[in-house]
């Protein structure tokens, strides 16, 4: 038990800006295996910004509320996967060779295809919650940064990492059979959670959605490169949890 939670301190500490003791003890061993724990730590990520959204719905319109839920996530993560995102898509965008792509996605500046991805990600994200009951937000945003999480669990567990140093260089040895079936098993919770919450239409057709993003992300950068880096895992995320809420939205 000692170890696990070693293990889901790494995690919180890789995924978010929260602080965590000094005494979780870091080694790659345990860095590796803490993407087990990814879906698990998304989803507290979306309690703590569901809490804020609750908070804030108590005196403000539903809008107010989501977008003040959003910089909460972005505060939380520290934009982490957005950055990831706009990385990608400034790459994938205005990179005519795979070299240089991942020559652009270093650059730490961001440019018009980077800008136009994340402002289309925050407003669709920002206009499908705000469509939803606020019952429904409270649910879809614990669930979706959950499962989009293990959106990219698979992504390190079934593609190739093709940087030699970079930001997801110390998960890039794989996923463990051990740990792609805890963050399944994970997964399948939250999925039974919302399919209680919402129904099994709501259910399935979120997880419709995650897999539609999912794949459809994965087609754009391993087409250009090949395979993956932690700025793909970023935008994998990203989409994973837009489709995932426009795939709950369209049964609402």
């Amino acid at each position: 038990m000692r170890e696990q939670l070693a293990i889901l301190l790494l995690a919180i500490q890789f995924l978010t800006r929260l602080p965590v003791p000094a005494s979780a003890g870091f080694t790659p061993a345990r860095l590796t295996a803490a993407t087990r724990y990814y879906p698990l730590v998304g989803a507290f990520i979306g309690a703590l910004v569901a809490l804020v959204y609750a908070l804030a719905l108590l005196a403000w319109p539903p809008l107010v509320a989501v977008l003040l839920s959003i910089a909460a996530s972005l505060l939380l993560t520290g934009a982490f996967h957005e950055d990831g995102l706009a990385d990608m898509f400034d790459g994938v965008g205005g990179g005519l060779t795979r070299d240089r792509a991942l020559e652009i996605m270093k650059d730490s500046r961001i440019g018009t295809y980077g800008a136009s991805a994340l402002i289309l990600t925050l407003a669709l994200k920002a206009a499908t919650l705000a469509a939803m009951p606020p019952f429904a937000v409270i649910l879809a945003l614990i669930m979706g940064h959950g499962l989009s999480r293990f959106s990219a669990v698979l992504v390190i567990a079934t593609s190739g990492y093709v940087r030699d140093h970079g930001t997801a260089k110390p998960v890039a040895e794989g996923v463990s059979r051990e740990s792609l079936m805890i963050a399944a098993v994970s997964a399948l919770a939250l999925w039974l959670g919302l399919a209680l919450g919402l129904g099994l239409m709501a259910a399935l057709l979120g997880m419709l959605g995650l897999a539609v993003g999912h794949w459809g992300m994965r087609r754009v950068f391993e087409r250009k490169i090949g395979g993956y880096t932690g700025d793909c895992l970023g935008a994998v995320q990203q989409a994973g949890e837009i489709c995932f809420y426009l795939g709950v939205l369209a049964w609402l």
